[in-house]
């Protein structure tokens, strides 16, 4: 049933936004009068699953998901119509018209692709408001995971303040700013200190090979005390939030697994937290520093708030506020990505180690049905197909407005071979890109599966 979940949510975010990049395509040609031939979804190699000829174009569904295309008359693209092109140029083709239209039509697709991020950000805004941890709120630092930044210089417990001298002013900030930042600043101790990052410090992460990296530190909550377990007659309960071991104090799982490391082969008394009231229990910690107790950390907002760790905050936004606001989230994330973009391009940070392809993409969504977690993830994707069609690549649009700025500048236009043999290369460069980025998920999905082995 997961899987279903997951898939449905990919297909349906994907198919929504091919057919409006599309969409964008088709629009502004039918506005010039130029013959639309095809608007598929998906691509019809060899066959198609649906199609259907209204007027001059053929609607349809295809049967590879590796994206779609609207086929525009006399334009040089993926079909490679070289038949068409040999005869003389018509009224209603692509390559008749003026130059700023060809233009106008081909910076269609991205176009609704920004537009429509900006949409649903405005809509979430307004729907959901934005629920977040103030970078302030957080008194005992963070947790940091990860043993390539603990190498780093990043510690469990250090108050991140800035990332190359921007100041953090949400939690949620933090993980990707410091991943591609130069220099980090942290609060430890009362001491202000600034850390300057290792260049491949993000290839040193996926070498690592590590889940966690930067993280709330959350109470250790008891979930279970096993019929087998040594300490089933302490009179721990399922419920029991630690405190401190003996007078050493923990507050945070992470310290109470320095406390058991301390405390190993002891007995000792432990102070929880129970009903609202402190509970003494005395309880047995093994030779491996281990009480034999299922645990877990409470991960929710609300029980974070409920339990006094973290003060969220909430803003409301009326539908005239929600513009401005969903205009800022989709320019940061534009921002955002196109430094991620720089990372990947820059080989001396090994970013791209972590291109991924269609599976990397399936795995951003959630294993459960959640309407807001589903056009967040769209509303991202909508900005990653935009920056990536923009692309100067013959056969990606950016490659087109490349050509079509070069003929509005220098007044010539380049000759149909040039055209097609651009055309040729692109896709070569296209193919191989996929292949990388795929091949990339196959290649982390074999190296998981035989770590876990």
């Amino acid at each position: 049933m997961e899987f279903v979940i997951k898939i449905s949510q990919f297909l349906l975010s994907l198919s929504l936004l091919i057919i409006l990049h599309e969409l964008g395509h088709f629009i502004p040609a039918k506005a010039f009068k130029t013959r639309v031939e095809k608007f598929y979804l998906f691509f019809d190699v060899k066959f198609s699953l649906f199609k259907k000829k209204i007027g001059d174009t053929v609607y349809g569904i295809g049967w590879l998901p590796l994206g779609g295309y609207v086929k525009i008359s006399g334009m040089i693209d993926e079909s490679m119509d070289t038949e068409q092109m040999a005869k003389e140029p018509q009224p209603w083709e692509f390559r008749s018209k003026p130059a700023w239209q060809r233009l106008i039509i081909m910076l269609g697709g991205v176009t609704v692709n920004f537009l429509l991020a900006i949409l649903i950000y405005i809509g979430m805004s307004y729907a959901y408001g934005d629920k977040f941890l103030p970078n302030a709120s957080i008194k005992d630092g963070v947790l940091i995971e990860s043993s390539v930044a603990n190498k780093a210089g990043l510690l469990t417990g250090d108050k991140i303040i800035s990332v190359d001298g921007d100041r953090i002013e949400k939690f949620s900030e933090i993980s990707e700013k410091v991943l591609f930042g130069k220099e980090v600043t942290v609060e430890r101790d009362g001491v202000t200190t600034t850390i300057k990052m290792p260049e491949d410090f993000l290839s040193q992460l996926m070498d690592a090979k590590e889940k966690g990296f930067i993280s709330l530190r959350e109470p250790f909550i008891v979930m279970q005390v096993p019929d087998t377990s040594f300490n089933k007659a302490s009179g721990i309960k399922a419920g029991d939030i630690f405190l401190s071991i003996n007078d050493f104090k923990t507050k945070y799982i992470d310290q109470v697994k320095s406390g058991l490391e301390k405390f190993k082969g002891q007995q000792v008394t432990a102070t929880v937290l129970r009903n609202d009231e402190e509970v003494q229990v005395p309880l047995k910690v093994d030779n491996e520093g281990r009480l034999a107790l299922y645990y877990a950390s409470a991960s929710t907002p609300e029980t974070l708030e409920k339990l006094g760790y973290y003060n969220y905050e909430t803003l409301k936004y009326s539908l005239i506020e929600s513009v401005p606001v969903g205009f800022k989230k989709a320019g940061d994330k534009v921002s955002s990505y196109l430094t991620q973009f720089k990372a990947i391009f820059t080989p001396s940070t090994g970013a791209y180690k972590g291109v991924g392809g269609f599976k990397a993409i399936y795995d951003i969504f959630p294993d459960y049905w959640n309407w807001q977690n589903f056009w967040s993830i769209t509303a991202f994707l909508s900005i990653m197909l935009g920056v990536l069609n923009l692309l100067p690549i013959p056969a990606l649009d950016g490659g087109h407005v490349m050509f079509l700025l070069y003929e509005i500048i220098s007044g010539r236009k380049p000759g149909d071979k040039f055209m097609e043999y651009a055309q040729m290369v692109g896709f070569f460069i296209l193919i191989a890109l996929v292949l990388f980025a795929n091949g990339n998920d196959v290649y982390k999905g074999i190296t998981e599966w035989l770590n876990s082995k």
